[in-house]
C-alpha cells in the first residue's frame, strides 16, 4: 500500500549567476584574496540619534538612521583621516575628499555601493538629498562608473535585520568599511544604573596593511561617542 503521507521528492534547483552577480562575486573574492582584512566590533547607545532624528523631522528634514550614521562617519573621519584612504600597490593615499559609499540592495540578491562625492563638505540636508538620489538611481541602474568606483569609505547598513554584527567585505582599494547592524533595547549602564537603551551594533572592517588595530579602534570609539552625543 502506498504511503500518501510521505513527502514528494523535490528536484534540486540550479540558479546560474547573472553577469552582474558574477562580477560582484569576482570582486568580493578579489578583495579577500588581495587584502588583509580584520573586523572590529562595538556597540553604541542610539538614544541621542533617535532624539536628533525626531528633532530634524520636526524642523522639516526627514533624515534616516543611515543618514545620521553617515553624518557621524564624516565627523569621525575628520579626526581620523587614515581611514578615509585607498591602498594601491605600496602606496596609501589619504584622500582629501570624503566620497562616502552607501551599500544598496537591489532585486535579484544584488548589491552595489555608489559614492556620495565630497560628502564632507555638504550640509546634512544636502547629504540626505544626495543619498536618496543615489539610492533611487541605483535601483534603476542609473549610477555612473565614477560613482561606483570613486568611494573612499563605505557604509553598509543591515539594521532592519536581526544581525547585530557582521564582517563587511572591503570594496578595495578602500581601506575601511563600516557595517551597521540591528538596534534593539538592551541593558546599558548610565550614571552607574542599569537601564534599557536602544543599542546599535557596529562592525568596522579595515585593511591591516594600511591601518593597524589601535587607530581603527580609536576611529570606532570616536564614532560611537559622536553617535551617543547626538541630540
Amino acid at each position: 500500500m502506498t504511503d500518501t503521507t510521505a513527502p514528494l521528492a523535490q528536484a534540486d534547483k540550479v540558479v546560474k549567476l547573472t553577469a552582474m552577480r558574477g562580477m560582484i562575486a569576482s570582486k568580493m573574492l578579489e578583495s579577500l584574496s588581495t587584502s588583509a582584512q580584520l573586523t572590529h566590533l562595538a556597540e553604541c547607545d542610539t538614544t541621542g540619534l533617535a532624539a536628533m532624528k525626531a528633532r530634524l523631522l520636526g524642523e522639516g528634514l526627514k533624515a534616516s538612521v543611515e543618514d545620521l550614521v553617515v553624518e557621524a562617519v564624516v565627523q569621525a573621519l575628520r579626526l581620523h583621516p587614515a581611514l578615509n584612504a585607498t591602498l594601491a600597490g605600496n602606496e596609501i593615499t589619504q584622500r582629501s575628499e570624503m566620497n562616502i559609499g552607501v551599500a544598496v540592495a537591489l532585486p535579484g540578491d544584488l548589491l552595489v555601493a555608489p559614492a556620495i562625492f565630497n560628502a564632507g563638505n555638504m550640509s546634512l540636508a544636502d547629504r540626505v538629498k544626495a543619498r536618496r538620489d543615489l539610492v533611487d538611481r541605483a535601483k534603476v541602474n542609473k549610477v555612473t562608473v565614477k560613482e561606483m568606483t570613486g568611494g573612499t569609505f563605505t557604509v553598509s547598513n543591515i539594521g532592519l535585520t536581526r544581525v547585530r554584527f557582521f564582517t563587511p567585505i572591503l570594496p578595495v582599494p578602500q581601506v575601511a568599511i563600516l557595517g551597521v547592524g540591528e538596534t534593539s533595547m538592551r541593558p546599558w549602564v548610565v550614571d552607574g544604573q542599569i537601564v534599557p537603551r536602544p543599542i546599535m551594533g557596529l562592525s568596522l572592517t579595515f585593511d591591516h596593511r594600511a591601518v593597524n588595530g589601535a587607530p581603527a579602534g580609536d576611529f570606532l570609539t570616536e564614532l560611537c561617542k559622536i553617535i551617543e552625543g547626538m541630540a
